[in-house]
């Protein structure tokens, strides 16, 4: 197993009197991560699986009487996809509120249910963490610096999905297995999702404006759909750990864009099964996009990982001055431009640099890749 970064964050969370609540995509590892993090505890564990089909309908409407006598003398209560059970929150309540002694560590493949069935029981109840594709970090500890830097083509094209970069076989098909079951597995289970066709031909139209500015309009056009309908499926989609937004950033200057946003893919492999192109670095066109989706999603791996306050911008005119990045942290701006051809110069607009004097400026380019994402 590749250790993930995320589990000394979970085991300092342990037996503080709230429950554990683990986030993200389908196949990420979060089973693996907590059977892991539970290896030496597993006397003393009681495992829960949402999928089972008696699972559901035992914790359900459950009194805390009805817990005491399922959970009997363990001290870890772990249930695994959450978002299956109804009203998992207000059993999970029950548990932190009545059995502070005994630690509920809870996992979904999607925030869309299990947020809305816990977050308001579980306000004041809950530490929640993400767990994403595997890091370029957690990759460098397991392979080493030097590999895992011979291996940037190979995750810039199929991504850094668990099972692709431990199997290293087939990774087209891996995929494209791995895509489907984000379009038809969590969503269509959704009642908002009625169309699957629609979905793919939206999914894919973000694909294809990946590194710009997202026109919904544009978007509903392909897919032959409407702004709103895009917009529901955009927020679905973040929902299930597929997508994720970068607002625009608008404070100083008159002709900044104000509600623009990028949209990027936690995943690179993901985004290339979506429009069905697995070609290698060389032979591409859109390299610069993979390249500021690559940085710009592990950035945001290492930032979760380290619980870190900060938030996350892109900076566009009118003019078409452009900034693919930028970080807010305590108060100072650090602004990124993501450049796969290190060879060109890159100078940032006078007209930010002008407006925000209180700033860092960095390019990042497969030269000087590492530092920016360990």
């Amino acid at each position: 197993m590749i250790k993930r970064s995320i589990q000394k964050n979970i085991e300092a969370d342990m037996f503080k009197g709230k429950a554990i609540l683990l986030f993200g995509g389908r196949q990420t590892g979060k089973t693996t991560l907590v059977n892991q993090l539970l290896k030496k505890r597993q006397s003393e564990t009681l495992f829960l699986n949402g999928d089972e089909p008696d699972i559901p309908s035992l914790l359900n409407n459950i009194s805390s009487t009805g817990i005491k006598n399922i959970v009997g003398d363990k001290k870890i209560i772990f249930i695994d996809e959450a978002q299956r059970i109804h009203n998992i929150g207000i059993t999970i309540k029950l548990v932190v509120d009545n059995f502070p002694d005994i630690q509920v560590i809870a996992t979904g493949s999607s925030s869309l249910e299990l947020a809305n069935h816990s977050n308001e029981p579980l306000t004041g109840r809950k530490y929640v963490h993400h767990l994403f594709p595997l890091s370029f970090g957690e990759m460098r500890d397991e392979y080493g610096l030097i590999e895992e830097k011979r291996n940037l083509p190979h995750r810039l094209i199929f991504g850094c999905y668990p099972e692709i970069v431990v199997s290293k076989s087939n990774p087209e098909r891996l995929l494209r297995l791995l895509a489907d079951s984000f379009l038809y597995k969590d969503l269509l289970m959704f009642e908002e999702i009625k169309k699957p066709l629609l979905l793919s031909k939206i999914l894919r139209a973000l694909a294809l404006q990946l590194g710009s500015e997202v026109s919904l309009s544009e978007v509903a056009q392909l897919a032959g759909s409407n702004k709103n309908t895009v917009e529901k499926y955009i927020d679905l989609l973040e929902k299930v750990f597929v997508l994720f937004s970068v607002p625009a950033l608008s404070r100083n200057v008159r002709n900044e864009i104000k509600k623009g946003r990028k949209i990027y893919f936690y995943d690179n492999g993901i985004r290339n099964a979506v429009i069905g192109n697995f070609q290698l670095p060389v032979s591409r066109t859109d390299m610069g996009a993979l390249w500021e989706n690559y940085i710009i999603s592990e950035r945001k791996k290492l930032l979760s990982a380290e619980t870190t306050d900060t938030a996350i911008y892109f900076w566009r005119t009118t003019q078409q001055q452009e900034i693919d990045f930028i970080e807010e942290r305590n108060g100072t701006l650090h602004a990124v431009e993501c450049k796969w051809n290190p060879g060109r110069t890159v100078r940032f607009p006078v007209t930010f640099t002008k407006a925000y004097p209180d700033h860092s400026l960095t390019t990042v380019t497969p030269e000087n890749y590492e530092g920016f994402i360990q």
